[in-house]
């Protein structure tokens, strides 16, 4: 395994030689996930590759997230070509992730292509022909960066915003970010971008249905101090019938609320996806203070994820799944 300058110049080989070429985010993408993959299709655009850009769930590209594809290089999975010379799959650890796309691994391999997986997840299983994977780094978009650095590449306000995008959801507004981090941001600043715009619309932007199912889905919330290694575990769930009410962008930022709780160390949130042979399917967000490494329990759970923000999915109903993240966390390793 080389080193991260060195698999970097290997993947720039690939992109500067790239014709052909599709991104893939992960299911239900994030700013950092679509972001990083429209910043750098951007670019290949730029460069004369036939670009596109995809992901395998939901149909429809977020609401929140539509504004960044300037380009208009996103494509619905069902119109990609059956394998292409070059895959990128970005701030996604392994090809389950990818959905009904992660067969694309494997099809793209078969047919002697390339697949370069761009990634900040500890959890990355190495899946691609060619890697650029830093666990260190706070975003994927900050790895995307320093690819189109290796590049040459110009650093425009769309490709600046995209990455500005992941950069700032993924650090919870720069609050966890280190000296580098607010020196990229000064960068994608100085390319043009408006940074209250972006925050506001990828953030903080909700419609007025999002505080009934709010309401809702809070007065259900329950604290257990003994949990999550005695450091506290304050949970939510939202059922089916309630995230209906509103966007997926909606049902996704519920954790950023019930991690705010100062009295728990760990916040978990279960989202009610759909039917399963074992009853309801949950995807659960779990994110962590400082102490506890919920990345261990999610994996633990068949997930994976950050040490302090991490994902999986359970079958069961509300209670069976959140006893299994209960016994999950009381396992977890201490940070």
């Amino acid at each position: 395994m080389g080193t991260l300058d060195a698999d970097i110049s290997r993947a720039v080989t690939l992109l500067r030689e790239a014709t052909d070429v599709t991104l893939l985010a992960h299911v239900r993408p994030d700013a950092d996930a679509l972001g990083s993959a429209l910043a750098l299709g951007r670019v290949l655009h730029r460069r004369g590759a036939r670009v596109r850009v995809s992901f395998g769930h939901p149909a429809e590209v977020p609401e929140t997230l539509a504004g960044l594809d300037t380009d208009g290089l996103l494509v619905r999975p069902g119109e990609l070509p059956e394998t292409e010379p070059l895959l990128v799959a970005l701030d996604t650890p392994s090809p389950a992730r990818l959905g009904a796309l992660g067969e694309r691994v494997a099809a793209t391999k078969a047919a002697g292509g390339q697949v370069l997986v761009v990634d900040h997840h500890a959890s990355n299983l190495r899946y691609g022909t060619c890697h650029v994977i830093d666990d260190h780094a706070e975003a994927t978009a900050v790895l995307v960066l320093r690819l189109l650095d290796a590049l040459g590449a110009e650093l425009d306000e769309p490709v600046a915003r995209c990455l500005y995008a992941g950069l700032v959801t993924d650090t919870s507004g720069f609050r966890r970010a280190t000296p580098a981090t607010h020196r990229m941001a000064a960068r994608l600043l100085e390319a043009g971008v408006d940074p209250d715009r972006v925050v506001r619309e990828v953030v903080d932007d909700h419609p007025f249905a999002w505080l009934p199912m709010l309401s809702q889905v809070l007065a259900g919330a329950r604290l257990e101090p003994a949990e999550a290694r005695g450091f506290g575990l304050v949970h939510a769930v939202v059922p089916a019938a309630v995230a209906a009410t509103v966007r997926l962008e909606e049902v996704e930022a519920v954790i950023d609320v019930v991690r705010g709780i100062r009295d728990a160390e760990v916040a978990a949130v279960l989202k009610e996806a759909e039917p399963g042979p074992d009853g309801p399917v949950w995807t659960v967000s779990l994110r962590a203070v400082s102490k506890v490494d919920v990345s261990e329990a999610a994996r633990a759970l068949g997930g994976g994820g950050h040490r302090l923000a991490a994902g999986c999915t359970v079958e069961g109903t509300a209670e069976q799944a959140l006893d299994r993240v209960r016994t999950a966390l009381r396992d977890a390793p201490l940070l």
